[in-house]
């Protein structure tokens, strides 16, 4: 059984979970948008590799998008941006 230490467990995340720079106009309202973006992004590409796998109806892959994009333009409308 491997044993995670901190500096593996940040490896792991980086492999699982890759975010980008971010290049736009600094403010810390677009900052926040932009990482809240990457997680939009990342989490379709689950979804999407589920459904194709079979593993979630596109019903189901729908219905997770649309609450996640929900979700997106509240936190969009939050920040005010």
């Amino acid at each position: 059984m491997t044993q995670f230490n901190a500096s593996n467990r940040r490896d792991l995340d980086n492999f699982l979970c890759p975010r980008s720079r971010y290049y736009g106009e600094f403010s810390p309202q677009q900052l926040t948008f932009n990482a809240n973006l990457q997680e939009f992004a990342h989490r379709i590409s689950y979804i999407s590799g589920l459904q194709t796998g079979g593993k979630i109806s596109p019903d189901e892959a729908y219905s997770q998008i649309k609450s996640l994009y929900k979700q997106l333009k509240q936190s969009k409308k939050g920040l005010e941006i």
